[in-house]
Order: C-alpha cells, then structure tokens, then sequence
C-alpha cells in the first residue's frame, strides 16, 4: 500500500506575542487553549488543532501553515522534494513522537506535514 495524506488537520501561525495572540485566538474561538506552553499555544476546535508558535518567525514561517496528516511523512517530504519543493525544516519530533516537516514550493507557499506518533 502507498503512502497517503489523510486530511489537512493543523494550521499553525507564527506569532511575536504569544500572550496577545491567545487573547486573541480566545476571542475567535471561544474557548481557552487546550495547550499552553511558554514555547506553543494550541487550541482544540471540532477536531482542528490551531497552533500559536513564537519561534515560527525563526523557523522560516511567514504566515499560518497548513499541516497535512500523513501516514509516511519521510516518503511524503521525499516525494514534495522530487517533484520541485524545497525543504524548509527536515523530519524532527516535536514532543510525544509527534513528527513534523515543512516544505517551500516554487512560489514560496509553506507545505507542512504531520504524522501521528507510533502507537
């Protein structure tokens, strides 16, 4: 069976202030974060996850970032790679086995992809 790409789950904004931006993000979405960290805010809304990350900037992020969820996220990054994408963050675990990858295309839009820990 070939890799998939189930749904696009995750969208993360890169923000200066993370304070403001969760005030912010409460007003919008009525509810409090489901995470809060000094380093990622994320809240939880009708099975969409949005992030709040002050070092998204540091990242290469210039704007919110669509994550799709893979089942195969070293063959989906190779695959984005092949067919012209840029690789703007590689492979890595972001906590709990979680693992995360970004991806420029040619017209500079950020790809981001999302895999679920082993379970």
């Amino acid at each position: 069976m070939s890799a998939t790409t189930e749904a696009m789950k995750t969208v993360i904004y890169p923000v200066r202030d993370l304070e403001a931006a969760k005030s912010l993000f409460r007003a919008l979405l009525g509810v409090d974060p489901s995470m809060n960290e000094p380093y990622y805010a994320a809240f939880a809304v009708a099975g969409q996850h949005f992030g709040l990350d002050p070092h998204g900037h540091g990242k290469g992020m210039t704007g919110p970032v669509c994550f799709w969820d893979v089942d195969d996220i070293e063959g989906r990054l190779k695959a984005l790679t092949d067919a012209g994408g840029e690789t703007l963050q590689g492979v890595r675990d972001v906590g709990g086995g979680k693992l995360t990858a970004m991806v420029k295309d040619g017209d500079g839009n950020i790809i981001g992809l999302a895999q679920a820990p082993a379970a």
